[in-house]
């Protein structure tokens, strides 16, 4: 599970560094997409496997299914940080991201997500107000039999 966040510098070949504590989990690669609020998420080789798998499985037929395959799986980009853990994000995926040379990485569960700066700080400005609200919302709908203490 990924937590937390971390600010990092793109360089002028596009690439990031992957901090030090979450370069374990990508030693088998990454896939790097669109997500939504125009940030980018990275799955591990595995976790983008198991996703792209239920995503296979949606029906085909139903136009809203299409469009998402083609948006997150057609815009996937595989990659495998190199030995100081920088990883390459595609110039589309940063146009695309609006990322410039700050960026913060913030822990989704089950994914990375990649922030331009700003962005994140406008979100954070936005949405930590409504906080509470989602807090209430989203996890008094869970069911007991649905939560485990250790997440």
């Amino acid at each position: 599970m990924f937590s937390g966040n971390y600010s990092v510098k793109l360089d002028e070949k596009g690439r990031f560094i992957l901090p030090a504590r979450l370069r374990d989990a990508f030693t088998d690669g990454l896939y790097i997409t669109i997500s939504q609020e125009h940030c980018l998420a990275v799955y591990t080789s595995a976790g983008f496997q198991e996703l792209a798998e239920r995503v296979r499985r949606a029906p085909s037929t139903v136009l809203q299914v299409r469009k998402y395959q083609r948006m997150m799986l057609g815009r996937a980009f595989e990659n495998v940080p190199d030995k100081q853990g920088r990883t390459v994000i595609p110039s589309s995926l940063r146009t695309w991201a609006g990322l410039d040379k700050d960026l913060v990485i913030v822990g989704a569960g089950d994914r990375l997500e990649i922030w331009d700066e700003a962005e994140w700080d406008a979100f954070l400005a936005e949405e930590e107000a409504e906080f509470a609200d989602l807090d209430r919302d989203i996890l008094g709908a869970i069911s007991p039999d649905n939560a485990s203490p250790a997440g």
